[in-house]
C-alpha cells in the first residue's frame, strides 16, 4: 500500500493515547494520501469496458465521500485546509501518489483503501468520543 511508510498507530488503545490535534491530522493525511490515487483509480475504471456502469458510479462516489470527509474534518475540527498544503515539500511528497500505487492491481488497490478507510473510520469514533462522551463510547 502506498501509505504503509505513514506512522499510524498500532492498535486502538495506541490511537485513543494520541492527543487531539495530532489525532486529526494524521486524519487529514491519510485522507489526503488518497486524494490522487482515487483521482487516477477512477479515470482508469472508466476505460475499462467490462466493467458496468454502477461500478463506475460507485468508484465516483467513493472519491466524492473521501473529499467531502476531508473538508468536513477541516471544518469541524477548526483545521485550515492549508494545513497539508504548508507541509515541508518531502513531508507532503510522502501524501502524493507514488508509483507502488499506479502498479497496484485493482484488488490490492481496494484492499488498501478499505485499510485505510477502516483506519480513518476508527480514528474518527474516537474523536466524537472524546468530543461527545455522552454518546457511552
Amino acid at each position: 500500500c502506498h501509505t504503509s511508510r505513514m506512522a499510524t498507530p498500532k492498535g486502538k488503545e495506541l490511537a485513543q493515547n494520541l492527543p487531539r490535534e495530532e489525532l486529526t491530522h494524521l486524519i487529514l493525511k491519510l485522507l489526503q494520501a488518497w486524494k490522487e490515487p482515487l483521482s487516477h483509480f477512477n479515470q482508469h475504471v472508466e476505460h475499462h469496458q467490462e466493467l458496468s456502469d454502477d461500478s463506475l458510479s460507485k468508484a465516483k462516489q467513493i472519491s466524492n465521500m473521501v473529499h467531502e470527509l476531508k473538508t468536513g474534518v477541516e471544518k469541524s475540527m477548526g483545521i485550515i485546509s492549508n494545513s497539508l498544503n504548508g507541509m515541508a515539500s518531502s513531508e507532503a511528497a510522502g501524501l502524493s501518489i507514488s508509483n507502488e500505487a499506479n502498479l497496484m492491481s485493482d484488488s490490492d488497490f481496494i484492499h488498501c483503501f478499505r485499510r485505510d478507510s477502516n483506519k480513518v473510520q476508527s480514528y474518527l469514533k474516537i474523536l466524537k468520543c472524546r468530543i461527545m462522551p455522552e454518546n457511552s463510547c
